[in-house]
This record gives C-alpha cells, sequence and structure tokens, in this order.
C-alpha cells in the first residue's frame, strides 16, 4: 500500500505497488480468453446455454464490442509493440484498448507516459502510434 502522505494519482504512475505489478490485459486479450472458454463450454454440453452465466454471457459481449483488434496476431502483436516502449502494465492496457490516433490523444487518454524521467517524448510516442495503425490496417 502507498503511505497516507503520497496521494494515488494513475497520471503521474502513483497507483500503489500492487497495481504497478499487475498483470493486466486489454479488452481484445480478454475476449480471445472468453472466447476460448465460450467453446469449450459449448463441446461439453448438449445445451451450450446451460453452461454459461448471464454475467460471462455480458462480459463476453463487452470484450468483443470494444476490441479493437479481432484477430488473435493482430492481439499478440499489439501487446509485442506496446511492451517495447517500457510502458506500465495498465499504461498498455489503456493504450491498447483506446487506440490513440495522435500524439496529444495518448497523452490525454494516459497522461504518465509524459512523466519526467521516462523515455517517452513526443517521437517515441508517435512511433508507437504508429507502429500500432499499421496492425490495424491489415487487420
Amino acid at each position: 500500500m502507498m503511505s497516507g502522505e503520497e496521494e494515488e494519482n494513475a497520471a503521474e504512475l502513483k497507483i500503489g505497488e500492487e497495481f504497478l505489478k499487475a498483470k493486466c490485459l486489454m479488452n481484445c486479450e480478454v475476449a480471445l480468453i472468453l472466447e476460448h472458454k465460450y467453446e469449450q463450454l459449448q463441446q461439453m454440453s448438449d445445451d451450450p446455454m446451460n453452461q454459461v452465466s448471464q454475467v460471462f454471457e455480458k462480459s463476453l459481449q463487452y470484450v468483443k464490442r470494444f476490441s479493437r483488434y479481432k484477430n488473435p496476431d493482430a492481439v499478440r502483436q499489439v501487446r509485442e509493440i506496446l511492451s517495447r516502449y517500457q510502458l506500465a502494465e495498465f499504461e498498455l492496457c489503456v493504450l491498447g484498448n483506446l487506440c490513440p490516433e495522435t500524439v496529444e490523444e495518448a497523452i490525454a487518454m494516459e497522461p504518465s507516459i509524459k512523466t519526467k524521467g521516462r523515455a517517452h517524448d513526443d517521437d517515441a510516442i508517435e512511433r508507437m502510434l504508429n507502429d500500432l495503425s499499421l496492425i490495424k490496417k491489415f487487420e
């Protein structure tokens, strides 16, 4: 936990140790996992709807609706590309989920990527966004 004196602030990556170390998943990654589980449940039952809870169904619908990448190879490439930029897990997921198109959008969505002392100048952010846009084009 964080000390009482230091207030949490995601814009400055002050989010507590447990969140900094947590493994985060992008919506597109969760969609792949839930779709796989859904297929397993369908194979195990004569009536697939018996096996799937409403919460599971709604969760699957949500992540499919808000996933910018559908193709499993594209999903893997997005994580690979974003992993090259020394992002915290949650920063990677915010950028992977929201797919900003400009440096300004990226910084507005995830201000911590511009935190002083990190290697993210506007050129690096631009390169990252260009890499991501290539995946989207070919998906």
